[in-house]
């Protein structure tokens, strides 16, 4: 009973994401046994299809979720004002402008193994590697951020002159034997000890250059420098590196963070959905009339809820209703409709118009991919806002 559920759950979920092709799912299959498994993989490799996935993700346990996407998501999905406005004041402007401009938003950590570290009393020296392969050829990078957590200086008052730098380099030729690598400056900042807070840095020329431009990547380096006291170790104030810090739980969320925003092409970009008004209720004798009725897609349902962080499930809605003669106004009917009507009331050899949806819009999903990566994307026409006789 079980499987047959989630077999229809799979194709209704089919109907919602792709298209509602009519006669996508018959009406039979409501009482019919579970669906062969070919079919429904079948479904389910379609819908990973538009997700922009070859194979369903299979994260393990522990697999993170930055809490920078999940704030992200909040933003974009508009859950409530006040969530709003806390989320907006935690992510700032460059976040929000960033975003404005794209429809995915994609997470990397960097690759401990080949991080190197140089330390010295005035200034630490870090060097760290994104793998950036898994974003698809057919993705324009609009920017990037380079996210850094830096911790307030122990005994440090808020009238503290003490300061430091820090910069961030592009690499542009690694090291070679004794020799220093050759970078270029991306982006640079002077900072208060004091402070305890989430630094973001723009190194998207550098992004651009690795993912449109077919450069190499080699990485960045992260330098901090203490400018008052060069007797402080500038590793205890920045969070760069696993072994420099003695709570390990922390690190997965405090770790550096490279974010891409993008844009495939598709659909608009990354809007703050705003909850539109209700629609009056139509009165009871036109209740089989053309009109949205609930439908809610929940992704447990179908197994989806270990690699779909947010939502758990969304309203989708669908149209259903009769296109009667005369069309009301109230049916939302276009020209063409309303003659092809007037045409079925004589000759019943052609049809009356269908109740399909009018007015459509988007929601954002926070997934993790096959590879593990937290990615924020905007899915256009996937919520039915309006319904008419077309």
């Amino acid at each position: 009973m079980v499987s047959g559920i989630r077999a229809l759950t799979v194709l209704l979920l089919g109907q919602v994401l792709l298209g509602g092709s009519i006669g996508l799912i018959p009406e039979s299959a409501w009482q019919s046994p579970p669906l062969p498994k070919d079919i429904l993989s079948e479904f389910e490799l379609r819908l990973l299809n538009m997700f922009g996935m070859k194979r369903r993700p299979n994260p393990s346990k522990s697999a993170v979720v930055p809490q920078y996407m999940l704030d992200l998501y909040h933003m974009h999905s508009g859950n409530g004002e006040q969530s709003l406005h806390r989320t907006r004041s935690s992510l700032g402007k460059a976040a929000e402008w960033s975003a404005s401009r794209a429809n995915t938003v994609r997470s990397f950590h960097h690759e401990e193994s080949l991080e190197t570290l140089s330390s010295l009393k005035e200034k630490t020296t870090q060097t760290f590697f994104f793998n950036l392969t898994s974003i698809p050829d057919m993705e324009f990078i609009t920017s990037a951020e380079l996210r850094i957590f830096r911790d307030q200086v122990t005994g440090a008052s808020n009238t503290s002159d003490g300061y430091h730098r820090i910069n961030v380099y592009e690499v542009v030729k690694p090291a070679l034997s004794s020799k220093e690598p050759i970078s270029r400056l991306l982006d640079t900042r002077l900072v208060q000890d004091h402070l305890s807070k989430w630094e973001s840095f723009d190194v998207s020329p550098a992004v651009i250059r690795w993912t449109t431009e077919g450069q190499t990547n080699h990485g960045f380096v992260v330098e901090v420098i203490h400018l008052n006291d060069t007797r402080r170790d500038a590793r205890r104030h920045v969070r760069i590196s696993r072994s420099l810090h003695e709570d390990k739980d922390s690190w997965p969320q405090m770790r550096p963070l490279l974010v891409t925003f993008s844009h495939d092409g598709k659909g608009h970009v990354l809007h703050t959905r705003e909850k539109r008004q209700a629609r009056a209720k139509q009165k009871k004798k036109h209740k089989a009339n053309c009109r949205r009725h609930s439908l809610y897609v929940d992704f447990s349902d179908v197994g989806w809820n270990d690699w779909i962080v947010a939502p758990p499930g969304y309203h989708a809605f669908y149209c259903h209703g009769e296109c009667p003669f005369p069309l009301a106004d109230h049916l939302n009917s276009t020209n063409h409709a309303i003659v092809q009507t007037l045409v079925n009331s004589v000759n019943t050899n052609i049809p009356r118009a269908c109740c399909v949806p009018t007015d459509l819009s988007p929601i954002s999903l926070l997934y993790l991919d096959e590879y593990e990566k937290v990615i924020l994307k905007n899915y256009p026409d996937m919520v039915v806002e309006g319904c008419g006789c077309r």
